[in-house]
């Protein structure tokens, strides 16, 4: 006869059933969920919060890395709104390349998941290269690869002279050299366009069916079916490259370093000048509490337009 060795089976103390049952996969402690998350609760308390904290202290103080904090108050704040032209052209500057890029990039991430939302033979292989340029956009190499392809004697100019067009100073001109990192950052809309491909794929398909039947053609489907089903994930896209736009800088450092006559020269840009070339750390915290003000009141604006424009379809569904 084969003996029971189950727990229930034998007559242990309570104490000791509970361990036992303890051991055997669950943890009564109500500090295990912080035990686990401990590593991103840490990294995120030295590594960003305190340095946040630092930053809105020193915003306040004459800081330049040499001497120790000089305590100022608002006068930081009020060099930068009253005299300082370099503040107000960055910020008009990022304004205008965030207003042309974001779109580019959105519609460009959004044309290119619609052909990729195929079934044909191989789809995957074009979607792994298509994704590629997101991976190594933001690369110093890719700067200086796109610096060269809009260079005088880059690809672009040699591409035009076969067509006896005279090469033009893409970089150099002032008319030009934003439009080369507008370029460059739409050229980069590989992660937006694998967040709309998986929008898209949650589209029930009974409703082209349904509109097909009716006599839709393909562009009322795409504006009466997928905007409106694609619009949370359109939103999302929309917060995500906004910010990121906000904050650009790698690109207009390796390829045009703010100018020529300072048409790209975005806000990180000058903010990084401010706080390691002129050492001037208390006035670029403030400049940098500045830019997080704007992109928070940027966010705002959009979230509260989401309302018109934005389809959820349970509240479709509650206001039926």
């Amino acid at each position: 006869m084969k003996a029971d060795t189950s727990l229930s089976s034998h007559k242990l103390p309570a104490s000791k059933l509970k361990t036992a049952f303890t051991l055997r996969g669950r943890w009564e402690s109500p500090f295990a969920g912080y035990l686990f998350i401990s590593p991103w609760l840490i990294g995120f308390l030295l590594l960003t919060l305190w340095p946040m904290i630092q930053s809105m202290y020193y915003s306040f103080t004459k800081y330049t890395l040499l001497d120790a904090p000089e305590w100022i108050g608002l006068r930081n704040y009020e060099r930068i709104f009253a005299d300082d032209e370099l503040f107000r052209q960055s910020l008009k500057i990022t304004i205008l390349f965030v207003v042309l890029s974001v779109p580019i990039k959105l519609f460009s991430a959004l044309m290119v998941a619609i052909l990729l939302n195929k079934k044909i033979k191989g789809i995957s292989v074009y979607r792994t290269f298509i994704y590629l340029p997101s991976l190594i956009g933001s690369s110093i190499a890719v700067a200086i690869l796109w610096q060269n392809i809009f260079g005088i004697d880059g690809f672009i100019n040699r591409f035009l002279s076969m067509f006896g067009i005279d090469g033009v100073s893409w970089i150099s001109n002032p008319k030009t050299a934003l439009g080369t990192l507008i370029i460059l950052v739409a050229w980069q809309f590989g992660s937006s366009m694998v967040i709309f491909l998986a929008g898209l794929k949650q589209i029930p398909a009974e409703l082209y069916e349904a509109s097909s039947v009716d006599g839709a053609s393909k562009v009322r489907q795409f504006f009466q079916i997928t905007l409106p089903m694609l619009s949370p994930v359109l939103l999302f896209n929309l917060v995500l490259q906004t910010i990121g736009s906000f904050q650009m800088f790698t690109q207009a450092f390796i390829i045009t370093k703010g100018g020529p006559i300072n048409s790209t020269y975005m806000y990180a840009l000058y903010l990084y000048d401010r706080a390691f070339s002129r050492y001037e750390m208390g006035y670029a915290s403030a400049l940098a509490w500045i830019l997080l003000v704007v992109i928070a009141i940027v966010t705002a604006v959009i979230f509260a337009s989401s309302r018109y424009w934005v389809f959820y379809e349970t509240e479709g569904a509650k206001r039926k």
